[in-house]
């Protein structure tokens, strides 16, 4: 079992939707594709991975790096005991190679995408879903099938009004989504209060509204918010300040009794231990 080929490619993404930090129109988003010499059902398996919108493609990086660090690897170096799979921990230390600790950046996005594929190529060689390839290498072995998602939308967008913003959350409701979530900060409070109550006069019983700054806010921007959001009963209330803003999220709590989320912006598991901290 080997890795024969990591193919990446940069594909335009763009849009004029915008949240309170970034607008979207040179947005561009990079697709992997690890190929290997293995074959299930009469088909060479392939594993799939794509970054996040609202991180750039990274096909530079990609390509200058870690690619050719895996081209590079004995094969054998990076697969798992029994020499039939993928060892996804391995392929990522070798991408590691050389690399300075600390300050990850966009490395983590061109990484984590080939990491992605890696994973799902391991799980296509298994003949397994990831879900439950992860589940029986690192839980209890016992795979839950379901799993919470929400709608995510709300952007801002040129000429975009009231009713145009409930008729989108309308049809994430329509489609089965108990939770929806809109960007909020890119507007001045005052409308941003009008555009969450317009939201929430849609909801049923059982709906849910979340809320994104984007990182926008300083500490005061934050705490005005969150008394304006508090009189609310919002899903969460996320990242309002610098993702890397501990003391502003600590400093927050004691404002805001309700949920808030963070932490989609950190790059590293160190990061995220400072922030529990």
């Amino acid at each position: 079992m080997k890795i024969v080929e990591i193919r990446e490619k940069t594909y335009p993404i763009a849009s004029p939707i915008r949240n309170a930090y970034i607008d979207f129109s040179k947005m561009t988003c990079s697709l992997v594709a690890v190929v290997t010499d293995v074959v299930r059902d009469g088909r060479r398996v392939v594993g799939y991975g794509f970054n996040s919108n609202g991180r750039y493609g990274q096909g530079t990086l990609m390509r200058e790096r870690f690619i050719p660090r895996v081209m590079e690897a004995d094969p054998a170096s990076l697969a798992d005991e029994g020499g039939d799979n993928i060892d996804p921990h391995k392929v990522w230390a070798r991408m590691f190679t050389n690399e300075k600790p600390g300050g990850h950046g966009e490395r983590s996005v061109a990484i984590g995408t080939i990491d992605m594929a890696v994973w799902d190529a391991a799980a296509k060689i298994a003949g397994k879903p990831l879900f439950r390839f992860l589940a029986e290498r690192y839980g209890d072995g016992k795979a839950n099938p379901r799993v919470f998602v929400y709608a995510a939308g709300g952007y801002y967008y040129p000429g975009k009004d009231d009713a145009q913003l409930i008729a989108e959350m309308r049809g994430y409701l329509d489609r089965g989504y108990s939770v929806v979530k809109m960007k909020i900060g890119g507007a001045t409070l005052t409308e941003d209060r009008r555009r969450i109550e317009a939201v929430l006069s849609i909801l049923g019983p059982d709906q849910k509204l979340a809320v994104d700054a984007n990182g926008r806010f300083d500490l005061a921007t934050a705490i005005g918010y969150a008394n304006m959001l508090r009189a609310y009963p919002l899903f969460w209330y996320e990242e309002p300040g610098d993702p890397l803003d501990y003391r502003l999220q600590a400093a927050l709590a004691e404002f805001y009794p309700g949920p808030m989320a963070t932490g989609e912006n950190l790059f590293s598991h160190q990061d995220a231990r400072n922030l529990i901290r």
